[in-house]
């Protein structure tokens, strides 16, 4: 059997790390052997938003890299189309296996199908019913078309099956994302704080108290409205500041548009609010376990918060991911649109200590489970 699995940003790189692992675990065990070919479109193609993340997650070169780069959603989807499928033409695999719900998956879906060949959605049934993020389009039509449906949780395994799937092709398999946390929890453990913060700040900045904020943005609902933006930025000066200091680990769409607004200059000179460069993936747990609060728009982090218990604040007003909701016995909040209750949102966080929260199979074996899945269907 012949496999081509796709990556095309780094939260996918995450997630397709153990389904590799698990491949060659079970090859070391059994006949036919499986054949892995990955693919990696290259929409992340920054290094520190790519390469450090292959070299620390023990992910070998891609097969193949298609070096789409940054455009708009269409030109992105439309390049990656094109270059996969000449992949396709030339490797005719069995199964095609995509993540998450970037602008790879969809178009490599769409690809897959129209090739005729079979496709598998690991994290499918993820909804946040708002049709205006580019995600959920990705995630509706990646479902829609695929022939095994990997979900992560109860509320995306129901997700799919009130939409009419085939029930015998819709199965809860755990979040592969933490297989991936678990695997690399010892490692962040022993990072040294400092010298992260050392190593990657934008300007000599140091940590003045022992407690601090974590934030992460990147979302373009949040970093391509300057109002919206502006808001953030005078919550975290007028508000979280002025208790404790601020780590935020800048995404490049991010700086850009701090730039733009006129925003990034103060930042800088902000001796509290400590701005570093895009960190790998250990860095990022190890700022997880220590932060007293995390802010971000980022569903991994959102789920990563969940099982290290820390309280988080997500700044959006709804989530694909409800498993990790306080209601639902995560350590999630959301916001609203407007932004207008995040300061007293923030109030309660802070007397909140961590409390972790795992939810059923997120137990580090989800890999298996899939590859599992992909063999028996394929029986």
């Amino acid at each position: 059997m012949k496999i081509i699995s796709v990556v095309g940003a780094r939260p996918n790189l995450m997630k397709i790390a153990p389904f590799i692992n698990a491949i060659n675990v079970y090859n070391e065990k059994f006949k036919p052997l499986v054949n892995h070919y990955l693919v990696h479109t290259g929409q992340h193609y920054d290094t520190d938003m790519s390469d450090i993340f292959f070299k620390q997650l023990s992910i070998s070169t891609a097969d193949k890299y298609l070096k789409i780069g940054s455009g708009s959603h269409a030109q992105q989807v439309g390049k990656t189309m094109i270059e996969f499928e000449k992949v396709l033409e030339i490797e005719k695999p069995d199964w095609v296996v995509v993540v998450g719900d970037v602008n790879a998956t969809l178009a490599c879906s769409v690809t897959t199908k129209k090739q005729k060949i079979k496709l598998c959605h690991i994290e499918a049934g993820l909804r946040s019913n708002d049709i205006t993020m580019p995600e959920e389009i990705n995630r509706i039509v990646t479902d829609s078309l695929s022939d095994l449906l990997l979900a992560p949780d109860k509320f995306s395994f129901n997700n799919l099956i009130k939409e009419g799937k085939n029930e015998n092709n819709v199965k809860m398999i755990g979040n592969i994302m933490i297989d991936t946390f678990e695997k690399n929890r010892s490692y962040a453990i022993k990072m040294d704080l400092e010298t992260i913060i050392k190593k990657n700040t934008i300007k000599n900045k140091t940590l003045f108290n022992d407690e601090y904020v974590l934030l992460t943005l990147h979302r373009p609902s949040n970093v391509d409205n300057e109002s919206k933006l502006c808001k953030i930025v005078d919550f975290l000066t007028n508000k979280v500041t002025t208790q404790f200091p601020v780590i935020w680990p800048v995404h490049p769409r991010t700086k850009k548009q701090l730039e733009r607004f006129h925003i990034w200059e103060n930042l800088i000179r902000d001796n509290s609010i400590i701005i570093l460069k895009p960190i790998g993936y250990f860095e990022m747990i190890k700022l997880n376990m220590e932060a007293k609060i995390v802010l971000t728009d980022s569903g991994g982090l959102q789920e990563e918060s969940c099982v290290i218990g820390t309280p988080c604040l997500s700044l959006r007003s709804n989530t694909e991911r409800p498993i990790t909701l306080i209601q639902n016995g995560g350590t999630v909040n959301l916001v609203d649109e407007e932004l207008k209750n995040l300061n007293r949102i923030y109030k309660n966080l802070l007397i909140k200590g961590k409390n972790p929260s795992i939810p059923e199979k997120w137990d580090g074996k989800t890999a298996e489970r899939c590859l599992s899945e992909i063999l028996k269907f394929s029986i």
